[in-house]
């Protein structure tokens, strides 16, 4: 039997980020729901078909229709506008569990949304390479989102 040491450093994953909405907390709330739901994208690619249940126990998941698809996660706490966490194993398909938390604060008639992305697990090297990229490129769909809702 062959075994290796594997450091803490390995089986975890950190992201934090606070994007900066000219938007209302509902406004920014509901362009986050419709961005992780069904306008979802993934950069260079396009169109992503996900669904997001957006209630307590909802399941948040990739449909390929004909009950094709992929589970991502469920939703764990919801409390409009101001709070969404769900838990699940996201886009890895292997041994992991993430928690994913999006909380909305008011600030000067603006919205932080502060998120935080932890996971546990084995994680591979080219999910832990492009993970920030794509989180990054989605809370910018969602702010675009919800400033363009102030305007119409």
């Amino acid at each position: 039997m062959i075994t290796t040491a594997t450091r803490i450093e390995d089986l975890t994953l950190g992201i934090t980020e606070e994007i900066h909405v000219r938007a209302s907390l509902d406004a920014t709330f509901a362009a986050l729901l419709e961005q992780l739901g069904p306008y979802s994208e993934v950069p260079e690619n396009g169109p992503m078909p996900m669904k997001l249940e957006a209630w307590p126990g909802g399941r948040w998941y990739r449909d390929l229709g004909g009950n094709n698809g992929h589970f991502w996660g469920v939703v764990q706490a919801i409390k409009r506008p101001t709070l969404l966490e769900i838990t699940g194993p996201l886009f890895m398909s292997y041994p992991v569990v993430s928690n994913v938390q999006y909380r909305l604060s008011e600030k000067d008639g603006r919205t932080l949304l502060t998120f935080n992305h932890t996971a546990l697990g084995l994680i591979l090297e080219d999910h832990r390479r492009g993970v920030s990229k794509g989180w990054s490129f989605i809370h910018e769909a969602v702010r675009k989102r919800a400033e363009a809702s102030r305007l119409r």
